[in-house]
């Protein structure tokens, strides 16, 4: 198995993860400071966005900015449905501010890791 099909199964996987937290009433996490819920959202979707780009094959210079876009394009996508998801399950409601975290986390790592491939790319040619 490639490791662009693995990072796909990875990607569908986290998804399945990431429905069934919103699918519960409540989660219990620990109070650490405030706006915490905004960086846990952050880091999820980063994470959604690592494993979506990295389902794309890489060119010769690395990970396009398109592609990076795209993968960042598609977790937000995601991360509206969970929001859209949550407006039906007892105890729990949409947030835009969530689906903000989730789209700056996905755009934040999908562009770190496509400029990391691009830099490391440029190291290896000289």
């Amino acid at each position: 198995m490639n490791i662009h099909r693995l990072s796909l199964i990875l990607a569908v996987t986290w998804m399945g993860v990431l429905f069934w937290l919103s699918h519960q009433p409540t989660l219990d996490t620990p109070s650490l400071f405030s706006g915490q819920d905004k960086l846990f959202h952050a880091g999820a979707y980063g994470l959604l966005g690592i494993l979506l780009l990295g389902a794309r094959r890489l060119d010769f210079s690395g990970y396009t900015g398109n592609q990076a876009l795209t993968g960042a394009f598609i977790a937000s996508l995601y991360g509206m449905s969970d929001e859209f998801h949550q407006s039906f399950i007892p105890g729990r409601s949409p947030e835009v501010l969530d689906w903000v975290a989730d789209s700056i986390g996905a755009l934040l790592a999908v562009l770190l890791l496509a400029h990391l491939t691009r830099s490391f790319s440029r190291g290896q040619s000289t």
